[in-house]
């Protein structure tokens, strides 16, 4: 199992999170399936850039991202050099710290 930290979000998880995920799940489906309902308006099929993250940890052990995810990351709010979109980021066997952009594309959130 993976350890992921997802840190304090103001309106998804305001305490943070901690939760343990099994390898080879997407980053988008842990969250969700843990109680953190990260936007992921195209249902997961890597036409938006709703479910950007960035990894603070643990980027590395992920498979790199396909050219689809790095045209789309392009338009994500907030982008950094460890960003991923959740949909597309599979979980691998070292543990992420993520943190989740207090913007999206679809709408500002204050």
């Amino acid at each position: 199992m993976t350890q992921i930290i997802v840190l304090p979000h103001v309106e998804l998880c305001p305490k943070g999170k901690v939760f343990n995920a099994e390898p080879g799940v997407s980053i988008c489906d842990a969250l969700l399936q843990n109680g953190v309902e990260i936007e992921h308006a195209c249902e997961k099929s890597a036409a938006c850039t709703t479910c950007h993250v960035i990894l603070r940890e643990g980027f590395n052990s992920l498979k790199p991202a396909e050219e689809i995810e790095e045209d789309l990351l392009d338009k994500a709010w907030g982008l950094e050099s460890t960003s991923r979109l959740s949909c597309q980021a599979v979980v691998a066997d070292k543990d992420l710290v993520i943190e989740i952009p207090k913007y999206s594309i679809n709408m500002v959130k204050e």
